[in-house]
């Protein structure tokens, strides 16, 4: 698939880093220099890119697995959803919730993006459901062993 994409910061364009990715890591853009992201605090941190998605496909922004477990950063508002009509630039909302400052270098991985087809729903309303052996249990119903 091909994807346009204008690239208004200094990085080269995200890229897969092994041959069996799903994601490519997105950059921070920071020209005005480093963030200081303190404990609970979140920040809107700008990549640079914008790009064109064909119709049917989204692009969703995840945390990358090593911030989150090492650092305490990761996306609030995961996963992120850009649509194929979205032309403006791509932006991470990370959150720190460590106990610890974190500093956002320009040209940092920041987070990860997967590009995936979607499916548009139409609603039927109904009555009633078909009954499945599940039913209305969720939120854990089936035990945690």
């Amino acid at each position: 698939m091909i994807i346009k994409v204008i690239n208004k910061s200094h990085h080269p364009l995200p890229q897969y880093e092994t041959p069996l990715s799903a994601g490519l890591d997105l950059k921070a853009f920071l020209p005005d220099g480093p963030i200081v992201l303190k404990p609970m605090e979140r920040a809107m941190v700008k990549t640079g890119l914008y790009i064109e998605l064909p119709e049917g496909h989204e692009a969703q922004v995840r945390p990358r697995s090593g911030l989150a477990l090492k650092k305490g950063i990761t996306v609030l508002n995961s996963p992120g959803t850009i649509d194929a009509d979205y032309r403006g630039e791509i932006c991470v909302i990370l959150i720190n919730l460590s106990a610890e400052d974190f500093v956002i270098n320009d040209g940092e991985r920041i987070a990860q993006m997967v590009v995936a087809r979607h499916e548009r729903a139409e609603w039927q309303e109904a009555i009633e459901l078909s009954e499945t052996e599940r039913g209305a249990g969720g939120f854990g119903h089936t035990g945690v062993k």
